[in-house]
């Protein structure tokens, strides 16, 4: 348990951190190149996900799972098989799709209105591909090895190249085509540097197993494989296209100077995010480790504080986001002082549609935590086309507003759906009017700093004020329990200078809680 829990925490920080450099990599992308440029960079960027994606197809879960259950059954040979039975897999979907895509590039660049410029980004995006063979498959041995650390290492390594070398060859006179470039390189690195690790660590306890007497065949361990990679590869092409069919659909309506604007608003709505990802990355083991154990009331229990704590958090980050959207676009990305004009009602929509899409995050991990991922799968899939009729239908009415729209209609039908079944699967009552109190407070502490200078003063000012209001009236409606009195306590003990107050502030909170939770 201790292995697990100290695993999923290693995953969380490294999220979080690839998160943050993908933040950095943005800034420093929108400070170098123009709008039109960044909004080219943003569609080529969207091809190289997918088509990563493509290149592994859905195999790194796989791997991670037989080569953690071989090796429970010191089964070194299959531990081999798996990982050059998944290589060859991997490289015969990367080399028929790279050919396709690069051939294909020329065409998707006329669609898209970009010309010659996109049709060489396109055409230089396909180069990523065999390095994210490389990275996936030895990901996955390290997470079957439970090994996250190793994971964590690749990540840093193909962040801060990835950034570095792209920032360096724009510099040097390549414009778009050197980010992209910048990236492909920061991939191959970050391969080499898996690849190291995998002959450090690992193959010298493989190298020379023998093959014992009965042993599964090739054929029937490809299919094992590809039926388990198979949901993970419709899942993960759901998500990117969720997010990502903005960059497909708006360049040839509004041009990619417009896609640039949204994708200044995009990834500060997404924020809510990386909150329920930090949850879900906790809640998947727990709840597994609870179906395993029989324990239904343990997983109830997960299930309402998964929901709970996380609308606790989410909800005035959300209100903090909206309501100071301006002041943090100019934080963020100070070079594009106009982005608020062009895109701060798509930011505020999109923010309403990635709280959504955080609850449907956690109602996920609790499905796979009792081993039903196909209803989630279904469902992200049912919300990424309703996504993409929507789009086509909104942008050419309301403009950038229509995309944000249709991605918060979409992951509004994702989160409904994908929360009644976990309900249903676990037989989970949540307290509703708990829930409505925090919804409550948290509206009322916005409306408590609405009225304040739209500044960047003012932003941190509030990062300050509203918390405090908000738990205040949290307090007042006796929303907080002994449990939240008691996770209060534990960060305002780890808050240095302002431990002191802090503690005061607890105490005060203190005497509005009556239940003993």
């Amino acid at each position: 348990m201790h292995k697990l829990l100290k695993g999923s925490f290693i995953i969380l920080i490294g999220t979080i951190f690839f998160r943050v450099g993908g933040y950095i990599f943005m800034v420093l992308m929108l400070s170098l190149l123009d709008i039109n440029a960044y909004g080219m960079l943003n569609t080529a960027m969207s091809f190289q996900w997918i088509l990563i994606l493509i290149a592994v197809a859905g195999l790194p879960p796989a791997i991670a799972k037989y080569v953690s259950e071989y090796l429970a059954k010191n089964d070194r040979y299959m531990v081999k098989k798996v990982i050059f039975s998944s290589l060859k897999i991997m490289v015969l979907m990367s080399v028929i799709f790279v050919t396709i895509f690069y051939l294909s590039a020329g065409y998707i660049s006329d669609y898209m209105n970009g010309g010659p410029e996109l049709k060489a980004l396109l055409q230089a995006v396909s180069f990523i591909a065999p390095f994210s063979v490389i990275l996936g498959l030895f990901r996955g041995v390290f997470q079957g090895y439970q090994e996250m650390t190793d994971i964590m290492i690749t990540r840093a390594v193909e962040q801060i190249f990835m950034i570095s070398l792209a920032v360096v060859f724009i510099l040097a006179g390549f414009y778009v085509l050197g980010a992209v470039v910048g990236s492909i390189i920061g991939f191959a690195i970050a391969a080499a540097s898996a690849v190291i690790i995998f002959k450090m660590k690992f193959w010298n306890g493989l190298k020379n197993v023998k093959k014992p007497g009965k042993s599964i065949g090739e054929l029937k361990l490809v299919k094992m494989l590809l039926l388990f990679s198979t949901p993970v590869i419709i899942t993960g092409l759901a998500e990117l296209t969720l997010f990502q069919t903005v960059n497909f659909i708006v360049p040839p309506m509004l041009g990619f100077s417009l896609l640039g604007y949204y994708n200044v608003a995009s990834p500060i709505a997404r924020l809510p995010l990386v909150i329920s990802s930090s949850v879900a990355v906790v809640l998947l083991p727990a709840a597994s480790e609870a179906f395993a154990l029989n324990g239904s009331n343990l997983v109830k229990k997960y299930v309402s504080l998964a929901y709970r704590y996380l609308l606790l958090v989410l909800l005035p980050l959300c209100a903090i986001v909206i309501i100071f959207g301006k002041p943090i676009m100019l934080l963020l990305f100070p070079s594009k002082p106009m982005a608020y004009s062009f895109s701060g009602s798509s930011l505020t929509i999109l923010v309403v549609g990635m709280a959504f899409f955080s609850v449907y995050g956690i109602s996920a991990s609790v499905l796979q935590g009792a081993g039903k991922p196909y209803p989630a799968m279904v469902y992200l899939v049912i919300g990424t086309v309703s996504n993409l009729i929507l789009t086509l239908l909104l942008v050419p009415i309301f403009g950038l507003n229509g995309a944000a729209i249709a991605t918060t209609i979409a992951s509004f039908i994702i989160m409904v759906l994908t929360t009644r079944k976990t309900i249903q699967v676990t037989g989970t009552k949540l307290d509703y009017s708990n829930l409505t109190k925090i919804g409550l407070a948290a509206a009322l502490a916005g409306i408590c700093v609405i009225l304040m200078p739209k500044t960047i003063l003012s932003l941190f000012i509030s990062l300050v004020i509203l918390p405090l209001i908000y738990f205040l009236i949290l307090a007042y409606t006796n929303t907080l329990v002994a449990r939240d009195i008691s996770m209060i306590k534990k960060v305002s003990c780890r808050s240095g200078p302002f431990k002191r107050p802090l503690l005061k502030f607890t105490d005060f909170l203190t005497r509005f809680v009556k239940e003993t939770a």
